[in-house]
């Protein structure tokens, strides 16, 4: 994993070095304090539940792949009245690691030097140090990215007030803006 400046409220970290055959199984279930982190963290209302099921197993070379689901219950603001509106996520989690000295962490190149990178391809492997992964900021990771960025009630609309006014009009649709600024 890349290294980050902080740690993820729902931090696991697996010791990667002796994996089972058919992997090792992990569960992250977020406590209340973990849960008021995680939406200070994704500008959220609150998260009422959070869960990850994961397997952490052996991959090619020393390598290692983790997959599973995190799934969560949410309360974000609609981005229009700003009342709570409630999501669930189900999201699946998969990540592939590479030990920082092998050689199925260097991207593939073309004849000529050229990367190819395929944008609705797999993700290639990620580099790591040492014998330990942090699972369960990968798995954030992914709740992060199924996070709704506009959330919108059901029927809940802008106000068109302004728009589609004839050219006269808009002075005083820029007038009422200038009000607002404040004086210096």
């Amino acid at each position: 994993m890349t290294a980050t400046t902080t740690a993820s409220p729902v931090s696991f970290v697996a010791h990667v070095a002796r994996l089972p055959k058919n992997g090792m199984p992990v569960t992250i279930e977020a406590d209340e304090a973990q849960r008021a982190e995680l939406a200070a963290d994704h500008g959220l209302e609150s998260v009422e539940s959070y869960r990850a099921d994961l397997v952490v197993a052996p991959w090619k070379s020393g390598g290692v792949r983790v997959s599973g689901r995190v799934e969560a219950r949410i309360t974000q603001a609609c981005v229009v009245t700003l009342e709570p509106l409630d999501a669930v996520i189900s999201e699946e989690v998969s990540g592939l690691f590479v030990p920082e000295d092998s050689r199925l962490a260097a991207p593939p190149f073309q004849a000529g030097g050229e990367m190819v990178l395929d944008a609705e391809g797999p993700d290639g492997p990620e580099p790591f140090a040492g014998d330990s992964i942090d699972v369960g900021a990968l798995a954030e990771q992914f709740f992060a990215l199924a996070i709704d960025p506009y959330p919108r009630k059901a029927g809940a609309e802008v106000p068109q007030e302004g728009v589609g006014e004839e050219a006269g009009d808009r002075g005083q649709l820029f007038e009422k803006l200038r009000s607002l600024k404040p004086r210096s």
